[in-house]
């Protein structure tokens, strides 16, 4: 599994989600996400919101570890 594909997960589960850019490779990956679907959920929500949408290929082995940052496009980095 690469970088794009797991990008490619995460949009599908997140369909709203304005900016998805993940890094990484091996099983090793990080993302930024950024969707209002975030509006009103804490950190560990989101996080468990994104790791969601990736669950079976964590479950599988194909995702072994994956950081997450996540924002509302509010609060999202001007990067």
């Amino acid at each position: 599994m690469d970088a794009n594909q797991v990008a490619e997960l995460i949009r599908a589960g997140l369909p709203e989600a304005e900016k998805v850019e993940v890094t990484g490779g091996e099983g090793k990956f990080e993302a930024l996400v950024v969707s209002p679907q975030f509006a009103g959920m804490n950190a560990v929500k989101k996080h468990q919101t994104v790791y969601a949408t990736v669950r079976s290929q964590i479950d599988s082995g194909e995702v072994h570890a994956l950081s997450i940052r996540a924002f509302t496009p509010e609060d999202a980095p001007n990067a």
